[in-house]
């Protein structure tokens, strides 16, 4: 599947890349704030983004409305070292899908990933 990959962090951006490209995937783009994932997600439609929560100009959390209001059957997995209760139910209601605590390892993203497309016949790549 396709992925777009936000994250200010340009080794975590590496990492999420390497973890999702062994598992099978496609990246298709990588943003570094909310404002670029907003306008990456219009352009290149990704089948799923991978979002951090605290970024400079937009935070994850506004890029996943915005995101949401333009197709609210956007697959967002939020992935933030801020792993509190209240921010995984804001990260929620804000409309992402799954939420990843970093330090992201790759057997708790392939599992949020299949979790996420289990009742849509995609077929998930394997380690």
């Amino acid at each position: 599947m396709n992925v777009l990959i936000v994250d200010d962090a340009a080794f975590m951006r590496t990492l999420v890349r390497m973890f999702l490209e062994q598992m099978g995937h496609t990246v298709i783009g990588e943003a570094q704030n909310g404002k670029e994932a907003v306008d990456l997600y219009g352009r290149l439609k990704p089948d799923l983004v991978t979002m951090d929560i605290t970024m400079p100009e937009m935070d994850g959390l506004e890029a996943v409305k915005h995101i949401k209001s333009a197709n609210p059957d956007a697959k967002i997995i939020m992935c933030s070292a801020m792993g509190q209760q209240q921010v995984v139910m804001e990260a929620i209601r804000s409309g992402a899908s799954d939420f990843v605590v970093k330090p992201i390892q790759k057997e708790r993203l392939q599992e949020a990933v299949e979790k996420l497309f289990a009742g849509q016949g995609m077929k998930i790549g394997v380690m």
